[in-house]
C-alpha cells in the first residue's frame, strides 16, 4: 500500500507572540473526505511591514478571505483556485484600504504579505506574496520556495501571484514565516530548529529567540512536518473446515505389531521409577530436618534501647574531634609558612637582579647593533634589523618582569619601537581641526562622511536627522536635507546613508526612499528631488549601505549598489536617461553570501567591503584570490580589524585606505598587489582616532602627499600624510648607555622577625 502522510503542525500561541505584532496565522484541515481529496489542507500566514490595530485587522481579513474563496471555488484545480483567491483578497483590501489606514502613495508594492501552503496527499503547493517567505527542509538541506522572485505585496493594482508545485515526502518540513522574523534570526536558525525539534517546540523556540534578539513588529511563523501513518489491514476470519482424509483425527498407530504395547509398558516403568525416586528423596530430607531440629540452639539476645542523651553525647564528641583536627592542620600550615619566611634568604632576589641586568644589557647590545656610529641596519639589512629589534623588545619585557622599573626601560623601549615602526613603514602624522560642532545647539552626533560632487565635506548628523555641508573656506555648515522636509508633497524621512554619484549627493532615508541633492553654487544651495527605484520598499530595514559607480560621466549617469542582507547579495540597479532606476535589480555577487556584517563599501569598478574586520575585493562579482597584506608588526600590535574604507583613485591604480579600529591606525594598501605600502598613526598623545566614524581621502597633486579627512562625534579633522618626528623615539639615535652599563635594581626588602618581648 502507498504511504499515507500525516502533518504535524506548530506555531506560537497568541499569548507568546509580541503584543504589537500585526500578523495573522491560519490553519484549516478539513474533516470531510471529499474536501480533503479535492482541496487538501491549508496553512497560511498574513504579514505586514507596519504595525497598528488596523493593520492587524487587515491581515486577519486577508487570511479569512483567502480561505473562504479557496474552499468555495470548485471551478478549477488547486493552482487556479489559489491565484483567484489571492486576487479576491487583494481586491477586497484595495476597496477597504481607506478604512484600514492604507497608504495610496505606494500601490505598486503594498505593505501586506501572504505566505500559504496547500497539502493534498503528497502534493505540495506554495505561494508567497510580499514580505513573507517559505522554506522547505529536505534531508537536512534548506530550499527557498518559490524559487522565483516573490510577487508584490497587497494591496497592488497588478498583482501576479505565482504558485509553486512539488511533492512532500516523509520527513520533509515546511516553514512559512514573515520576512522580518527571518531577517532577524537568519535561515540557519530555522533549519536547526526544524531538524532537532517537533514543529510546535521549534516555533516556540524561534519566537523566544526573536524576542530575546530585540525583534519588534511582524513575527508570525507556522511549520508542518510530514510523517508516516502506518497502514492497517484486516486479517481473514478463521472458519472450521472438514478434513479430506477419512482417518484424520484418529490416534496414530505404529504399523509394527505389538510395538505400541511395548512402548506403553516402557513409559509406565519410567513413570513408576520417577515416583519412587521422588518419594525416597522426600524421606531423606524429612529425616535430615528432624535431626537439625533436635540440635541445641542459642536463644536470641534481648533488644536494648540507647537513650537520647547518649546519642547526643556521642555526636558532640565526634564534632569536637573533627574541629580539633581542622585546627591542628591550620596550625601546621601556619608554622610551615612562618618557618619558610624566616629561613628565606636574599639569594632568590639576587638571582632575579642578575637576570634583569642580563636582559637589559642584551637589549642595549641589540639596539647598538641596529643603530651605531655609521650603522643603520633598518635601511641596509632589514632581516637582521628585524631579528635584533624583536629580541630587544623581548629582552626589555623580561627585564621589566624581573624587577627593572619601566621608567628605566622607557628610553630603550622608545628606541626599539621607533626602529620597528620604521621597519614596518609606520609613520607618525599630525592632525588639524578643520571644523567643529562642539558649540552647536542642539548638539550633533556625526556618523558618516563623504566628499561631495563639489569637493566639500558632507556629514550625516544622527542627532538632528540631517545632512550638512561644511564650507572649509568660510567655516560654516549648511543643512542640505533633513527629516520632515516636504519635497513635492512627499516628506523626507530620517537620513540613514549618504553617497556620491557623479554630480549628485544621494541620500537614503528610513523608508528606503532615495533622494538626489544637486548643488547649485558654492554656498551650499541646491535642489533635492526624489529618485524612483523599483521595489525599493521591499528592501526592508536591514540595509547595510549604498554606493555608486559612474556609468556615463558626460550624462551624469551612475549605477546604484545596495547591500541587502535579506537577499544575501549586493544588488545593483542600472539608470534610465532621467537618472531614475526603473529596471529590476540584479545580484552583483556571483555567489550569494551573508552580508549582514558589512560596515563599509568602496566601488571603483571593483567592489571593496569590510566585514567582520576583514577586507575583501570582488572583481566581476567574484573573489579573485586578492588578499590584503599582513603588516607584520604583531610584536607591537594585534592583527588589523578594518571597519572603514576610502580611496581617491580609479580601478587597479593607487591605494585604498583602511581604518584599523583596535590599533587606531590607517593602513595604505596597494590595489593591484594587496601589499602594505604605509601605515599611519597620530603623533604624540593625540587620541583623535579613538572615536573615528568616517574617513575620506584627497590624493596629492604632482606627486605630493595625500590629505586624510575624518570625523568623530562633533568634529571634522584633517591630516597631511607626511611623517613627523616623535620626541624620544628616533631610531637613528644610538642607545644612551653603553652595553656594559647596568641599571640599578633594588632588591625587594626581606621582612625581619619582630623580637619577642620578655615577660
Amino acid at each position: 500500500m502507498a504511504v499515507r502522510l500525516q502533518m504535524k503542525l506548530g506555531y506560537a500561541a497568541d499569548a507568546a507572540r509580541l503584543p504589537g505584532s500585526p500578523d495573522a496565522i491560519l490553519s484549516f484541515e478539513p474533516t470531510i473526505g471529499s474536501v480533503v481529496r479535492s482541496k487538501g489542507s491549508l496553512y497560511l500566514v498574513a504579514t505586514a511591514r507596519t504595525n497598528g490595530p488596523r493593520v492587524g485587522e487587515a491581515t486577519r481579513m486577508v487570511a479569512e478571505a483567502i480561505r473562504d474563496a479557496y474552499y468555495y471555488d470548485e471551478s478549477a484545480g488547486i493552482v487556479v483556485c489559489l491565484e483567484k483567491a489571492i486576487r479576491a483578497a487583494n481586491k477586497k483590501i484595495l476597496h477597504q484600504r481607506d478604512r484600514l489606514g492604507g497608504d495610496k502613495s505606494d500601490e505598486a508594492n503594498g505593505p501586506l504579505g501572504v505566505g500559504l501552503a496547500v497539502v493534498r496527499g503528497n502534493e505540495l503547493y506554495v505561494v508567497t506574496v510580499g514580505p513573507a517567505e517559505a522554506f522547505l527542509v529536505r534531508q537536512a538541506r534548506l530550499s527557498t520556495l518559490p524559487d522565483s522572485n516573490r510577487a508584490r505585496g497587497l494591496p497592488s493594482n497588478d498583482l501576479e501571484p505565482s504558485v509553486w508545485r512539488g511533492e512532500i515526502n516523509v520527513g520533509d518540513s515546511l516553514v512559512i514565516a514573515s520576512e522580518n522574523l527571518v531577517a532577524r534570526l537568519g535561515v540557519d536558525a530555522l533549519k536547526d530548529a526544524l531538524l532537532t525539534l517537533h514543529p510546535q517546540s521549534a516555533m516556540e523556540q524561534l519566537q523566544a529567540h526573536f524576542v530575546a534578539a530585540g525583534g519588534t513588529g511582524s513575527d508570525a511563523a507556522i511549520a508542518i512536518e510530514a510523517t508516516e501513518v502506518s497502514a492497517t489491514t484486516r486479517q481473514r476470519r478463521l472458519v472450521p473446515v472438514q478434513a479430506r482424509e477419512p482417518l484424520a483425527g484418529v490416534p496414530d498407530r505404529s504399523p509394527i505389531p505389538l510395538a505400541d504395547s511395548f512402548s506403553g509398558a516402557a513409559n509406565s516403568i519410567q513413570e513408576t521409577a520417577g515416583r519412587a525416586t521422588a518419594a525416597a528423596g522426600g524421606a531423606v530430607g524429612r529425616g535430615f530436618g528432624r535431626v537439625l531440629d533436635r540440635l541445641p540452639r542459642r536463644r536470641p539476645g534481648q533488644r536494648t534501647v540507647t537513650p537520647a542523651s547518649s546519642r547526643v553525647e556521642t555526636q558532640r564528641r565526634a564534632a569536637i574531634a573533627v574541629l580539633a583536627f581542622v585546627v591542628l592542620a591550620l596550625v601546621l600550615v601556619s608554622a610551615i609558612s612562618v618557618v619558610s619566611f624566616f629561613k628565606s634568604t636574599p639569594g632568590g632576589d639576587l638571582q632575579s637582579i642578575t637576570a634583569a641586568q642580563r636582559a637589559f644589557q642584551a637589549a642595549q647590545g641589540d639596539l647598538a647593533q641596529v643603530n651605531g656610529p655609521g650603522v643603520d641596519l633598518v635601511k641596509n639589512d632589514r632581516s637582521r634589523a628585524q631579528q635584533l629589534l624583536d629580541d630587544a623588545w623581548t629582552q626589555l619585557a623580561a627585564a621589566e618582569k624581573a624587577g627593572i622599573s619601566s621608567a628605566v626601560t622607557a628610553p630603550l623601549r622608545a628606541q626599539a619601537k621607533a626602529g620597528l615602526d620604521e621597519l614596518y613603514r609606520m609613520l607618525a602624522v599630525n592632525s588639524t581641526q578643520a571644523f567643529s560642532f562642539a558649540k552647536a545647539t542642539p548638539p550633533v552626533n556625526l556618523s558618516s562622511l563623504v566628499l561631495g560632487p563639489d569637493g566639500a565635506p558632507y556629514v550625516l548628523d544622527q542627532a538632528n536627522k540631517s545632512v550638512d555641508r561644511i564650507n572649509l573656506k568660510t567655516g560654516q555648515a549648511v543643512v542640505v536635507a533633513h527629516a520632515g522636509e516636504l519635497v513635492r508633497g512627499v516628506r523626507v524621512d530620517v537620513p540613514l546613508f549618504v553617497s556620491v554619484g557623479g554630480p549628485d549627493l544621494l541620500i537614503l532615508d528610513a523608508k528606503n526612499v532615495l533622494w538626489r541633492w544637486r548643488p547649485a553654487d558654492a554656498t551650499g544651495r541646491g535642489t533635492i528631488v526624489r529618485v524612483i527605484v523599483r521595489n525599493s520598499s521591499s528592501w526592508g530595514n536591514d540595509i547595510r549601505g549604498i554606493g555608486t559607480f559612474v556609468r556615463n560621466a558626460n550624462q551624469g549617469l551612475y549605477n546604484l549598489y545596495v547591500v541587502d542582507p535579506s537577499q544575501r547579495n549586493i544588488i545593483v540597479y542600472t539608470p534610465a536617461l532621467d537618472g531614475s532606476f526603473p529596471a529590476s535589480s540584479t545580484g552583483r555577487l556571483a555567489n550569494p553570501q551573508d552580508v549582514s556584517a558589512v560596515n563599509s563599501m568602496v566601488i571603483d569598478g571593483d567592489i571593496y567591503v569590510t566585514q567582520n574586520g576583514t577586507l575583501n575585493r570582488f572583481i566581476n562579482g567574484a573573489a579573485q584570490g586578492w588578499k590584503a597584506g599582513d603588516p607584520g608588526d604583531e610584536i607591537l600590535r594585534s592583527a588589523p580589524q578594518y571597519t572603514l574604507l576610502t580611496t581617491g583613485t580609479d580601478r587597479d591604480t593607487g591605494l585604498i585606505y583602511g581604518y584599523d579600529q583596535p590599533n587606531q591606525r590607517v593602513v595604505a594598501i596597494d590595489k593591484d598587489t594587496g601589499n602594505i605600502v604605509e601605515q599611519y598613526h597620530l603623533a604624540g598623545a593625540d587620541s583623535s582616532w579613538s572615536d573615528l566614524r568616517g574617513i575620506a581621502i584627497v590624493p596629492g597633486t604632482n606627486g605630493g602627499p595625500a590629505s586624510l579627512y575624518w570625523i568623530d562625534k562633533n568634529r571634522l579633522v584633517s591630516s597631511t600624510l607626511v611623517a613627523v618626528p616623535e620626541a624620544g623615539a628616533s631610531p637613528s639615535v644610538a642607545p644612551s648607555s653603553s652595553p656594559s652599563a647596568s641599571p640599578i635594581v633594588k632588591p625587594k626588602p626581606t621582612k625581619k622577625p619582630t623580637p619577642t618581648k620578655k615577660p
